[in-house]
């Protein structure tokens, strides 16, 4: 049999059952519990903040994406009874897809939720947080909720945390409403919550970077940059649509000049945000493994700065640059 909790109310001394539904008490899922698990993330776990409401997924739209103060991403799944087996599979179906979005997109859904991009809601939501250390997306987690369990469940998630580490747990609650009228909300989890969140962040590490140039021949480099360019991804529009195209009428451009280019073009709506746009093309200039773009794109850092600036097409390769980006419309 499954987890449940059971509630009883002390009266004259006696121990009285409560078993109240929020059907029962005019008060339904959508409205209701969505709204408390959204202005009390708490109910979730601590540390965590909800960054996205129905998110689309390549299998359909996920309840919940929420992030935590390790930047591991969590999918959470709602059910308004108890939580069958069949919801297992498809969280993991979520979290496979969810595994591969970069920081962009993840920054793009937060704006859309909350009105902040994902570094401000970090640094906003988390006491001393440490926002250039965190990796972004690395892990991800799920959340289970519901108001009961059924037992295969409970089992299947007792075996993947305890056999193979997976960072999975469910949470289940309890709506009373007591002779008085009081309302009362509880919940307990399947897996303590110390050792769920143990198993998120012991596989913590950075981002490695680099700022040396790839090597590769015309015929691999223009491999790896088509692929790349193909991506439908928010920085690559950027770096293909509205950086590249400017770099390529100049042949130097300082950071400032590329931030005013990003608002004339209606990418940004102020320089703040266009900032924060260039950050995340400077990260995808400076992941080790992407030497191919430092090949074809270069920098310089000015004197006790960390910022990237004065960039600049490589000469011999402004001809393979254009063809590139035709073939790649």
């Amino acid at each position: 049999m499954g987890t449940e909790i059971r509630t009883w109310e002390i009266i004259d001394d006696k121990l009285s059952s409560i078993d109240t539904t929020l059907a029962e008490n005019n008060r339904k899922e959508t409205e209701h519990l969505e709204k408390w698990l959204k202005t009390q993330p708490k109910i979730l776990g601590d540390n965590i903040v909800i960054i996205g409401e129905q998110v689309q997924t390549k299998s359909g739209p996920l309840d919940y994406l929420a992030i935590d103060e390790n930047g591991n991403t969590i999918i959470v799944e709602l059910k308004r009874s108890k939580l069958p087996r069949e919801v297992i599979a498809q969280s993991m179906d979520y979290a496979s897809d969810v595994a591969n979005w970069e920081i962009e997109k993840l920054s793009e859904i937060c704006l859309k939720h909350t009105g902040k991009n994902l570094e401000d809601t970090l640094i906003e939501e988390f006491d001393n947080i440490e926002i250039e250390e965190l990796t972004i997306n690395l892990n991800q987690r799920i959340l289970l909720v519901g108001f009961g369990i059924q037992e295969p469940l409970n089992r299947m998630i007792e075996w993947l945390s305890n056999k193979y580490d997976i960072s999975i747990n469910a949470i289940i609650l309890n709506y009373v409403k007591t002779s008085s009228g009081n309302e009362l909300l509880s919940r307990t989890v399947i897996i303590p919550e110390e050792i769920e969140k143990a198993k998120s962040n012991k596989k913590k590490f950075t981002i490695a970077t680099s700022d040396k140039p790839g090597e590769y021949d015309t015929k691999k480099l223009t491999e790896l940059l088509t692929k790349y360019f193909r991506k439908n991804l928010y920085s690559v529009r950027r770096l293909k649509y509205i950086v590249i195209p400017a770099l390529l009428e100049n042949d130097t451009m300082t950071r400032e000049e590329l931030l005013k280019t990003l608002v004339h073009n209606g990418e940004a709506k102020d320089l703040s945000q266009a900032g924060y746009y260039m950050s995340l093309i400077s990260a995808q200039l400076g992941h080790e493994w992407k030497d191919y773009l430092r090949q074809v794109i270069r920098y310089k850092y000015p004197k006790n700065s960390w910022e990237k600036d004065n960039f600049r097409i490589v000469p011999e390769y402004r001809d393979l640059i254009k063809n590139i980006l035709e073939i790649t419309k």
